[in-house]
């Protein structure tokens, strides 16, 4: 497995398993498949509702601790640092876990300076190996990064073949934070997986569309977390350190680029109040 450097010297895998909108019920196993797969990086939320399946798959597998990459999410919190100190130890507890890897606030709402205050603090205790954001527009994050100590290590953000980000992996990279795919297949929207230049490709390789889209994001230093409940799929997906697009073929997916969001805009005023007020126990 590749991995990448985060901005504090943390190593983190290159290619990770996501498990956003499996169901609780299913998490257990959807975990357990893909550790016996081979993924080490398990990416959840304390919005999916899902971290103690997590954590009960994480238990269960035998796997040294430290061989795993662990990352949850914080949702929006009443103001305070003491509300985000709280809602970590909830996630804590749920997952069964004594530190995680990453911990990112999940969206640019409420008040995230008081949160980020707090992570910065839980991350000087050693609970926290790396902290970071998710969804963050350039704004929001050159913003954060002016007026805190520490920079995100990493912002989660929607990326695949349609909404490429190019511009903002640049200046991420500038400011030393790491990209992070989320919905890396777009959900199958645009008809992803019958796309005539990914198709294209993926027979040039005799490799499938979705390992085409993941050597995509890899080799452009994207780190990438797929989800499935297949575990056919889940050993497919790992498959893609074994083969390089061309230079003629990046600039060929590069032209699949629409510049937009598939599923919604974070400046919304309509989704920020949606996410801004929503809250989780």
């Amino acid at each position: 497995m590749e991995t990448v450097t985060l901005n504090n010297g943390v190593e983190m895998p290159a290619l990770g398993f996501g498990v956003y909108q499996i169901p609780d019920s299913e998490t257990e196993k959807a975990v357990t498949d893909a550790l016996a797969a081979g993924y080490r990086l398990i990416d959840t939320a304390s919005g999916y509702r899902n971290e103690e399946a997590v954590g009960h798959a994480i238990a269960a597998c035998g796997i040294p601790r430290a061989e795993l990459f662990v990352t949850t999410k914080l949702w929006v919190q009443d103001p305070g640092e003491d509300n985000t100190k709280r809602a970590f130890e909830k996630s804590l507890r749920r997952l069964g876990l004594d530190y995680v890897d990453l911990y990112l606030i999940h969206q640019p709402f409420g008040d995230y300076y008081s949160e980020w205050r707090a992570m910065q603090d839980l991350h000087r205790q050693g609970v926290i190996r790396a902290i970071g954001v998710s969804n963050f527009y350039p704004d929001r994050l050159v913003d954060l990064i002016e007026h805190n100590d520490v920079a995100p290590a990493i912002n989660q953000i929607e990326t695949h073949p349609f909404f490429q980000r190019h511009d903002y992996q640049q200046l991420m990279g500038e400011l030393g934070v790491q990209i992070e795919s989320w919905g890396p297949f777009a959900e199958g929207r645009n008809n992803l997986f019958t796309d005539p230049v990914l198709t294209a490709v993926a027979q040039q390789h005799g490799k499938s569309v979705a390992q085409v889209v993941l050597r995509w994001l890899v080799q452009r230093g994207v780190v990438v977390i797929p989800k499935s409940v297949r575990p056919d799929r889940m050993a497919e997906n790992l498959e893609v350190f074994d083969f390089t697009l061309t230079e003629a073929e990046m600039a060929r997916i590069a032209t699949l680029d629409t510049g937009a969001s598939l599923f919604f805009d974070h400046r919304d005023p309509t989704m920020v109040r949606q996410l801004g007020t929503a809250r989780v126990d």
